[in-house]
Order: C-alpha cells, then structure tokens, then sequence
C-alpha cells in the first residue's frame, strides 16, 4: 500500500473513532451539578408588585398603600392603619422627633427608609410592626423613587372651620 493510501486509511479510521466517541458521550441534561452551583429560584415573593412604569396612581394602588394609608391624590386611599401620608407636610417635622432613630436627612431620604426599614420610627399614635419589614422588597428601585418623589410634595389639606354663630 502506498503511504497516500496509508493516510487516507488513518484519517477515516480517526473520523469513524471521533464519531463513535461523539455519539457514546453523556448528554447535556444528564450531567451531573455541583452541589456548590447556586441558580436562583424565581419565586412570587422575587417579583416585584410594580416596575415603576405605571402610573403614579397605578403604583400605590398596586402596592396596596391605599388600605392602610390615606394618600392625597391616590382614588380610594383613605387607610387609618397607618399614618397619612402627607409628608410634605409632616415630613420635617419626623426627621426632627427626639424619637427618630435613621440615618435620613431628607424627606426623600425618610420616605424610602421608612419604607425598607419602617422600625426606624414609628408616627406617634401608630402601633409598631404594622409596616411590613418585607414590603420595600417588593418594590422595583424605580417605583420606590416615584413613591417618594411625589410624597415628599404632598400637603395636609386646610380644613377651614365654620365660624360659631
């Protein structure tokens, strides 16, 4: 045999033993995974209530605030669990109460904190651990923001009193 014949041998002898070790290997599904790889697992408690798209409207209703809290502007918000929500307002004087333990100097800053970590002050008059400690979870960064964007700017509305006859 000629060493051209010799080679053309070898190489279909090495494609046939390629093929057949190719076709013998374990399958991809069937291989085994580290005990140490960690996949999150996508739970319902992982998803956020919002994304921070919706409107502003669409984000207190879908986080369920209007239950607990009365909201100025928000239809149906008219909650007495938890304190209004008027923070334009009331906002200055929290972050100034001997009693507030955060790190907020901002009303901005008091309305996300209270939201991620309620127990940092608890509004006079209101029972500690109402506020859910998971809630601000739940919320996207960018809903979060535009909770606090358009609270900071909310007012207590004057209620003119009738003069006494």
């Amino acid at each position: 045999m000629r060493t051209r014949d010799r080679l053309v041998v070898c190489i279909v002898i090495g494609v046939v033993a390629l093929s057949a070790f190719w076709a013998l290997r374990e399958p991809p599904s069937s291989r085994s995974i580290s005990e140490d790889a960690v996949f999150p697992t996508l739970t319902p408690e992982a998803i956020p209530l919002v994304t921070g798209d919706e409107s502003i409207i669409d984000i207190f209703t879908r986080s369920g605030c209007p239950v607990c809290h009365l909201i100025p502007g928000i239809p149906g918000a008219n909650g007495q669990v938890g304190p209004p929500l008027w923070l334009g307002t009331t906002g200055r004087e929290r972050l100034r109460d001997p009693t507030y333990h955060g790190s907020a100097t901002t009303v901005h800053e008091y309305i996300v904190e209270s939201v991620l970590e309620p127990q940092h002050f608890i509004v006079h008059g209101y029972p500690e651990h109402t506020m859910p400690a998971w809630y601000g979870s739940k919320l996207s960064a960018l809903a979060l923001q535009k909770m606090a964007s358009y609270l900071e700017h909310q007012e207590e509305e004057k209620r003119i009193e009738s003069p006494e006859k």
